[in-house]
C-alpha cells in the first residue's frame, strides 16, 4: 500500500459552486479499494435571531456505476424545466403585482393546459 497521508488523500479533486446562501462542494474521494467516487455536499447558511449563523449540510454519494443514469436523468430534468419554463427565473419577488394577480385568479383551474398535458400520460408505461 502507498504511504500517502490522509490529508493528501482527501484532496484528490474538488470544485466549489457558490449559489447565494447555498454552496455546493464537489469532491472526488477514494474508496478503500482505491477507486474514485464523487460526493456532492450542499451547505446552506441560516441566520439565528442573534445575528450569528450556522450551516446545514446534505451529502450525496455518487459511484461510477451510477454516473450514466444520474447524468441522463439530471439532463432530462434540467431540459424539461428549461423547455417548460424558459431559462429566466420566475420569482414572486420580481413581480410587483404578484399578490393582486394571484387574488384575481379563479380558484378552479381544471382547464389549465399544463394539467391536460399530464393527464394523457399513463404512468404505467413509464
Amino acid at each position: 500500500m502507498s504511504d500517502k497521508g490522509m490529508m493528501e488523500k482527501e484532496e484528490i479533486f474538488s470544485k466549489v459552486l457558490r449559489a447565494g446562501r447555498r454552496t455546493y462542494f464537489f469532491d472526488v474521494r477514494s474508496t478503500r479499494a482505491d477507486d474514485y467516487y464523487l460526493t456532492i455536499t450542499e451547505s446552506k447558511k441560516f441566520t439565528n435571531d442573534d445575528g450569528s449563523f450556522y450551516y446545514k449540510k446534505h451529502k450525496i454519494y455518487l459511484y461510477k456505476e451510477d454516473f450514466d443514469g444520474f447524468r441522463e436523468i439530471l439532463e432530462e430534468m434540467t431540459n424539461f424545466i428549461v423547455n417548460e419554463k424558459g431559462e429566466e427565473v420566475i420569482s414572486e419577488r420580481h413581480q410587483k403585482d404578484f399578490k393582486k394577480e394571484y387574488d384575481e385568479q379563479p380558484v378552479e383551474q381544471t382547464a389549465s393546459p399544463t394539467a391536460e398535458k399530464f393527464t394523457d400520460v399513463s404512468f404505467d408505461d413509464i
